[in-house]
């Protein structure tokens, strides 16, 4: 991370942007202009899975090279990746689901996080925990709107960035859900434009998707 880089990252990525793109990228070259493209269309926080051998390589190339952007490890599963991710300049942490051991990784990064919960269950124990932040996966499938509407009552203190089947049209109704914080998506980073190298249609995409905001 460059000095000109923000200073810090929000106590909470809940907070950073309505929508959190869900970046896969295959070349790491493609990195530094899709990220410019979605800072420009007001979408700041940006979630590179780890899911390609290019990932950590484009963290490090958006740390380095797109100040506005806060960048952060997505599909994050073992304690070494946590290692791996921070030493390439994420900023925030996402993943799937939890273990204990995965979890003592990521609090003792310092970094802000978001494990992967669908059950009730997983919830609770993770509120134990003193964790009230998480990301519902995959959303649609575990769910969706009304699960989450029916944990607000029980459970008001825990937060969600709902991902995972998430499109601009379901995105409001996630959005106006008190639980809610932000919601995960990779609709406006589709496949062919991301092959094409349309950053202008990147762009407006994530400006239209960082419109959304409450119902």
């Amino acid at each position: 991370m460059t000095s000109s880089a923000p200073a810090a990252v929000s106590a909470s990525v809940l907070d950073l942007a309505p929508v959190v793109p869900v970046v896969v990228l295959e070349d790491a070259a493609d990195a530094v202009p899709l990220a410019r493209a979605l800072v420009a269309g007001g979408l700041p926080a940006i979630e590179v899975t780890l899911r390609t051998a290019a990932a950590l390589d484009a963290i490090r190339a958006i740390a380095s090279e797109v100040p506005g952007a806060v960048v952060g490890a997505g599909t994050v599963l073992s304690p070494a990746h946590v290692t791996e991710t921070v030493a390439a300049g994420a900023r925030f942490l996402v993943s799937p689901g939890w273990t204990d051991a995965l979890l003592d990784a990521m609090k003792a990064s310092g970094l802000p996080f978001l494990p992967g919960v669908s059950t009730t269950s997983e919830v609770v124990a993770l509120l134990e925990r003193g964790i009230t932040e998480m990301k519902f996966f995959p959303a649609e499938a575990a769910g969706g709107t009304a699960y989450l509407k029916a944990l607000s009552a029980p459970l008001p203190q825990a937060r969600f960035c709902p991902t995972g089947g998430v499109s601009l049209a379901s995105a409001p109704s996630y959005l106006a859900l008190s639980n809610v914080g932000c919601v995960g998506g990779s609709w406006m980073v589709p496949g062919d434009a991301v092959a094409a190298k349309d950053w202008a249609r990147v762009e407006r995409l994530a400006a239209e998707a960082s419109a959304l905001g409450r119902g």
